[in-house]
């Protein structure tokens, strides 16, 4: 049955496979007939433009080949109204038609919808490499240099992925260039070394979680030159704050859990609203030489900052008086007290143990 599920972050690979599947059904001289795609507008509007597509979807091809029909984020509609719909659609679907559905975020399983879809469609999650997960980021870059056959050193390799960090696009740009640079005759069909990438590739290290990482050991000159490659490379300013205080608070709730006592890596995952347990340990790890106070301080930065940009502050000097205020914060780290302190439970707040190791940022700050 020719119906497909698309979801995932990495924007990037999920449009080649939609681009390869549309070359394998579409043919190019009958595309304008045989193509529909639909953006589904998260409204009212959005339960007609699915019907639309669906309609479209039970329509015979014209010429050759087949038809595809793409609806772009059509669960983000209330599922109860188009179920009986996508239903009656996907089982009457012809096998001339396909029908493909993509979006971001993840469905949620608990819909009917998504229900009928995993039950009926090809599911297929594009998910992004999270960004500390370098050993995936290096995997993901030995597989695409592979797919487009760029012979590398695995020195070069180890360099291009933390230039690239987990952008597949500009991984994939990246590659390319490189693919071009080795058939020049000064290379000799030698592989790209270190070197090459070093002058052919920018380095994007500047990333937001390299620049909170700077930031919280208080290195304030490399810390303003992260911010300022983050804008050169048009990095939208809210969305390096968004980053940044997700990451501090992160380390915040890791912090206090720690100095609690708690040693559960599943209650610290839990209390932190970090998806895999196993990365408590990492983040244990950087948190040792971090001070709660100095973490408490730079959330409240951030967030002054992100009212400002929302405000209409000019984002470079915003950013950058903030990240010299945040870095000196964290400069002058004051002890921890452990123990200490009135332990209170936020309103909604679980306590996965029932002993009050699930605490609030209300009984530290």
């Amino acid at each position: 049955m020719p119906v497909y599920l698309y979801w995932g972050e990495d924007t990037y690979r999920l449009t080649k496979a939609v681009q390869a599947l549309e070359q394998t059904v579409v043919d190019p001289i009958w595309q304008s007939f045989n193509r529909d795609k639909i953006d589904i507008a998260p409204s009212s509007e959005g339960v007609a433009q699915i019907i639309q597509g669906l309609n479209q979807a039970m329509t015979p091809p014209l010429g050759m080949g087949q038809r595809l029909v793409w609806l772009i984020n059509p669960l983000v509609s209330p599922s109860s109204e188009i179920l009986s719909e996508v239903e009656r659609t996907i089982l009457a679907l012809p096998e001339t038609s396909h029908l493909l559905l993509t979006q971001t975020a993840k469905p949620d399983g608990r819909s009917k919808i998504t229900k009928l879809l995993q039950k009926y469609a090809q599911v297929i999650e594009f998910a992004l490499v999270p960004a500390w997960k370098t050993s995936q980021i290096l995997q993901r870059v030995k597989q695409v240099a592979h797919e487009l056959d760029v012979d590398m050193t695995p020195a070069a390799i180890a360099q291009l992925a933390e230039a690239v960090g987990n952008d597949t696009r500009r991984l994939y740009g990246e590659l390319e260039k490189l693919k071009l640079y080795a058939l020049s005759p000064s290379t000799c069909n030698q592989p790209i070394d270190i070197d090459q990438v070093n002058n052919l590739v920018r380095s994007t290290t500047q990333n937001s979680l390299h620049l909170a990482e700077a930031i919280c050991q208080g290195r304030t000159e490399q810390a303003l030159g992260l911010a300022a490659e983050l804008l050169e490379l048009n990095e939208p300013s809210l969305k390096i704050v968004a980053t940044l205080t997700r990451q501090f608070r992160t380390w915040l709730w890791v912090k206090l859990m720690v100095i609690s006592g708690e040693q559960a890596d599943r209650v610290i995952a839990q209390a932190a609203e970090v998806s895999n347990p196993k990365r408590i340990y990492f983040l244990k790890q950087a948190v040792q030489t971090m001070g709660s106070q100095a973490l408490r301080q730079t959330l409240g930065c951030l967030l002054d900052l992100e009212v400002g940009l929302k405000q209409g502050d000019e984002p470079r000097s915003a950013l950058m008086t903030k990240v010299i205020e945040m870095s000196e914060i964290c400069q002058s780290r004051e002890p921890d007290i452990r123990g200490e302190g009135k332990r209170q439970k936020v309103k909604g707040q679980t306590d996965p143990q029932g002993d009050g190791s699930a605490m609030s940022f209300a009984s530290w700050l």
